[in-house]
């Protein structure tokens, strides 16, 4: 077996495409890119500026191959402004002015062979292959590597059609930087004009090379190695989706092997860490439900049935309290809210005597409860909507008119006393927008 690092959960690149043009507006490129655009134009005008332009737009070009290389490696936050200006890597700038000389002798010594076609068809190649070129070269940091057209057409072709995709959005953002620098120079003096262009520069580059690594951590597992996620605020989340990721895959292998009291212990495991998960109270409740296992179901019942009541499930509460009833034949709910939460699902299921039942002596049972005006006009409409049972659905809610004067509900009981008498549907009072006389 192969460890395939993030291979499995990377997300598509042309899915982050805001992701994209957020990264260089983080602290530490905007450093790199303040830096590199804003010092030369306080240089001095002589060979002394001229190294200090040169030596910043090395370290500029640095910056962008450490940027490809940490994102390959699964950073997808911008690499330290210590990057760009500490450490070994310049020769990378060397090696990359190599690979351009060597591409244009390429497309020269087609010419002088072949003639316009052959250099036309060098050229071409030359310009499909400059991001696999210096994705190879931030890779390998080998000039051959660069240029080897076996290579390149070798990492393409693992690639694929994404590849095009992504070339596809660097001519788009080729195009849209030329724009926005000519954009800057047309309409601005040149003081504004030149650290914007700079700045426009910088920002679509570090944008293409950030596009160039992620590919490459993307297609990791085409292309012979594994990372994984590497970035704290990312990791917590991807971490916690591939523990829960594994854990299904273990349910999984273990219920197809037939390890079913394995299955139920890792379940209740993992409801001790969180008793109200919702997707482990459900494979619980299967589980539970396809071994008839009626003595953890009644363990349950509470947690299960306010699953099933969110889920307004009435069908399924259903079952349940006639599986329950089979172990406590006079089954009753402890808690007030979640017996009428219950009984509303059972209402709307069409399960009207169920319902009922959970509501039987709730005034007994639940005598301060403030669903208790609720609970009782639930109960007449069951008997009334469902059952047709008119005399008992008045008595319900002349209960509710003597006993819960405070309720809000209590200034509409006797809209629903005269529905009963008509024997009509209990409905709520109509609205009216009359002016009071």
């Amino acid at each position: 077996m192969r460890y395939l690092g993030a291979a499995t959960e990377v997300v598509p690149f042309w899915h982050r495409i805001g992701e994209f043009f957020r990264y260089p507006f983080y602290t530490d490129p905007l450093i790199v890119i303040a830096i590199c655009t804003l010092v030369p134009l306080i240089a001095p005008a002589n060979i002394i500026g001229l190294i200090i332009w040169l030596t910043l737009a090395l370290a500029l070009f640095k910056y962008t191959y450490a940027v490809i290389n940490r994102t390959a490696e699964g950073h997808l936050k911008p690499p330290p402004v210590s990057e760009a200006f500490t450490g070994s890597g310049f020769n990378i700038v060397i090696l990359q002015l190599l690979v351009f000389i060597l591409m244009g002798a390429l497309v020269g010594a087609a010419a002088m062979l072949g003639g316009p076609v052959l250099m036309l068809l060098a050229l071409a190649f030359v310009v499909l292959a400059l991001p696999a070129s210096i994705m190879v070269l931030a890779m390998e940091r080998s000039v051959g590597a660069a240029i080897n057209p076996m290579n390149l057409a070798v990492l393409i072709s693992r690639i694929g059609t994404p590849y095009f995709l992504l070339y596809g959005y660097l001519i788009l953002l080729t195009l849209a930087s030329g724009a926005a620098q000519d954009f800057a120079v047309t309409h601005f003096p040149l003081w504004v004009a030149q650290p914007l262009a700079g700045f426009l520069n910088s920002t679509f580059t570090l944008i293409l090379f950030h596009m160039l690594g992620y590919l490459l951590f993307q297609y990791q597992e085409e292309l012979g190695f594994a990372s994984d996620i590497q970035d704290e605020e990312t990791t917590a989340s991807y971490q916690q989706r591939d523990r829960s990721s594994r854990f299904d895959a273990d349910l999984d292998m273990n219920l197809k092997d037939g390890n079913y009291d394995r299955v139920q212990r890792m379940l209740k495991d993992a409801l001790k860490k969180d008793r109200d998960d919702p997707r482990r109270l459900g494979q619980l409740y299967q589980l539970l439900t396809a071994r008839n296992d009626v003595q953890e179901l009644y363990r349950y019942h509470p947690r299960l049935m306010s699953w099933l009541a969110e889920r307004n499930d009435g069908d399924s509460l259903n079952g349940l309290i006639n599986t329950l009833q089979t172990l406590e034949p006079n089954f009753q709910l402890d808690d007030p809210e979640l017996s009428f939460r219950c009984a509303t699902a059972l209402y709307h299921g069409g399960h009207f005597k169920a319902a009922l039942r959970l509501l039987q002596d709730f005034h007994k049972r639940f005598p301060d409860s403030e669903q208790l005006a609720p609970a009782y006009l639930l109960a007449a409409q069951a008997l009334a909507n469902g059952l047709q049972q008119w005399e008992k659905a008045s008595a319900f809610l002349s209960f509710i008119q003597k006993r819960c004067l405070t309720h809000p509900v209590h200034n509409q009981i006797g809209v629903w006393l005269e529905q009963a008498h008509n024997r009509e549907p209990l409905k709520g009072p109509k609205a009216s927008f009359g002016a009071p006389e």
